[in-house]
């Protein structure tokens, strides 16, 4: 009964940032526990990439930062698999340089997809699951929400946006059924986190393997996971949550 909790039989879910890293996990761990899933991004060979990984899914090619590129997923969602059950968005971007130097355009970038494609996939999440009564929403934040990280001014506002933007969406959701919480991963090896220097690589590894109470570092299919708690029924009790998936190396 209690692993029965977790399954998402007759459910459908959207991911986006699907291409790669936590969002083809999720994609995957979503799908493996019985669920429809629309996968998103705007990489459409990694997209493709992550569809044949899986028995059946919907492939829609989508620019989050686009307001009418999120509503036409969600739509054709609806349209094509018959309704929207879990929402998880994942997509997002890191870029850094020192406060001082950041260019505009860069933060402007940032914040389109990190934020504003966030807040337009709740947007167009919600309108879909007010009407039938249900849903779970799912966003990806950080341990930057929570530890300022010198260089990523632009990436920690963003991700310190999503937080109180999901908990602005629960408050409003919540009497209509609808749960919103989000994971905020400590470091996981994807690729926005490799470097193209194997010894940077090992090094920066090792750096944040110490900062962990219990040595470890992230992999895609731990946030996966922890979406997939939020997405069930197992969650039935949470919303407007953070669940910091970290390793311990914030606490607050």
């Amino acid at each position: 009964m209690t692993l029965e909790q977790f399954r998402l039989d007759g459910r459908v879910a959207v991911v986006t940032g699907a291409a790669g890293g936590i969002g083809r996990a999720t994609a995957l761990v979503l799908a493996e526990a019985g669920a429809r899933v629309a996968i998103a991004d705007v990489d459409e060979a990694g997209l493709n990439e992550t569809a044949s990984l899986m028995a059946d899914a919907l492939v829609v090619r989508t620019d989050v930062s686009q307001k009418a590129d999120v509503e036409e997923l969600v739509g054709r969602t609806v349209r094509e698999l018959g309704r929207l059950d879990v929402m998880a968005n994942i997509a997002g971007i890191i870029l850094g340089s020192p406060l001082v130097s950041t260019e505009e355009a860069e933060l402007d970038r940032i914040l389109a997809i990190n934020l504003k494609g966030v807040f337009f996939g709740c947007q167009a999440a919600l309108a879909a699951m007010i009407e039938q009564g249900s849903g779970s929403i799912v966003n990806m934040t950080s341990t930057a929400i929570d530890q300022p990280a010198a260089g990523h001014a632009s990436y920690s506002i963003s991700k310190a946006g999503v937080a109180m933007l999901t908990r602005v969406a629960a408050q409003e959701a919540g009497p209509r059924g609808v749960r919103v919480n989000a994971v905020a991963p400590g470091f996981v090896v994807t690729p926005m986190t490799t470097r193209a220097d194997p010894t940077e690589m090992d090094a920066m590894v090792s750096a944040m393997r110490k900062r962990s109470p219990i040595g470890a570092i992230g992999d895609p299919a731990d946030i996966a996971n922890a979406v997939l708690y939020l997405a069930s029924d197992a969650s039935r009790f949470v919303t407007g949550q953070i669940l910091r998936a970290n390793g311990g190396v914030a606490m607050p």
